[in-house]
């Protein structure tokens, strides 16, 4: 369901941009404001871009959010992960066979002779 989504979305993102691009410029509101000199087949076309452009991008709005609750919510564990957890325990717990040697401290022989 994720994957489904996240390529819609890109399907919907190429459309978006190519809607956008074959627009005029001065469509939207631009044009309101301007002279109206666009023939009537012209007016539609551009109503009919403009439609499409609002209602692509209300579907990448929801198609975001439906990923979004499609996803996983248990973190994926990597091959790596699980070795570096591993060699923290490895190196947490102490080694029953292990000896560390313990250096001899010769401030005690000193004490033990007497000072002339």
């Amino acid at each position: 369901m994720y994957t489904l989504c996240i390529v819609l979305v890109l399907i919907a993102s190429v459309l978006m941009v190519l809607a956008v691009l074959v627009q005029n410029p001065k469509s939207g509101m631009a044009s309101n404001f301007g002279a109206s000199n666009q023939v009537m087949g012209v007016r539609q076309t551009t109503d009919f871009l403009e439609k499409l452009t609002w209602g692509l991008a209300v579907a990448i709005f929801v198609l975001s959010l439906a990923a979004t609750l499609a996803m996983d919510t248990k973190p994926a564990q990597s091959p790596v992960a699980s070795e570096a957890a591993e060699l923290v325990e490895e190196m947490a717990a102490p080694a029953a066979d292990v000896v560390v040697p313990q250096a001899e401290v010769p401030a005690a022989e000193a004490e033990a002779t007497p000072a002339n």
